[in-house]
């Protein structure tokens, strides 16, 4: 499979894990907002995808009884979904630094998309009761969004970690390298989900550089500059 139908397939997926109360975007709407141009030039290259069984192609019918072009909704099929891979990485993101760069990037080399999960507010709360957090979960999203090597940023589910993965069904988990989960236990209890997946742990060329670490020697002051 060339390159371009790799990446139309990567972004239908990403297209499909939304957040949003409305459903998926139109694949076309959606296409051009990621590759800033006018995504109808792929429109053979959808009809093909859907040709060779890698997608299913629907179209919303408007208040006259008509179908809009524009208006195509995209989902990968099980077969779609096989020829991709998807890392997932989760955090908390409130400083991002150079560490986080070096981490996420690695996670990106591993697969075809990288889905980044910002920790709830709530969560942060509960894990790191001691820690001041400066940004809420929306800003912290922003911020992890605007990274350009990634393909999708979500907020994660309040209930459990795994509800986030379950929803995102990566094929690899990556964790980074100072991250406190266990990886023989989390791809464990993955499987007693039905999940099947890899749970990977990064390196980092500077663990020394930690959000913790940097906060405690700006302190608070910083934010006052």
């Amino acid at each position: 499979m060339n390159s371009l139908r790799r990446l139309l397939l990567s972004y239908i997926y990403c297209n499909s894990i939304s957040d949003s109360q409305h459903g998926d975007r139109p694949i076309f709407s959606y296409l051009s907002e990621k590759l800033r141009l006018d995504a109808t030039m792929f429109e053979s290259d959808l009809l093909d995808l859907e040709k060779m069984h890698l997608i299913t192609i629907k179209n919303n019918e408007s208040m006259d009884g008509t179908f809009k072009r524009k208006e195509l909704l995209c989902y990968l099929t099980k077969k779609g979904r096989s020829e991709i891979k998807v890392v997932l990485v989760g955090g908390v993101f409130d400083l991002l630094h150079v560490g986080h760069i070096h981490t996420l990037k690695s996670a990106k080399l591993l697969g075809d998309v990288l889905v980044i999960v910002v920790a709830t507010d709530a969560t942060v709360r509960n894990v790191k009761k001691n820690r001041k957090i400066y940004h809420d979960e929306n800003s912290r999203l922003e911020l992890v969004s605007s990274i350009w090597f990634v393909d999708k940023a979500i907020i994660g589910r309040k209930n459990s970690i795994y509800d986030t993965v379950d929803f995102v069904k990566p094929d690899i988990i990556a964790l980074g390298y100072d991250q406190t989960h266990d990886e023989k236990v989390m791809k464990k209890n993955c499987l007693e989900r039905g999940l099947h997946l890899d749970v990977v742990r990064l390196s980092s060329p500077i663990p020394q550089l930690k959000s913790s670490v940097i906060k405690s020697e700006l302190g608070s002051s910083f934010y006052d500059l």
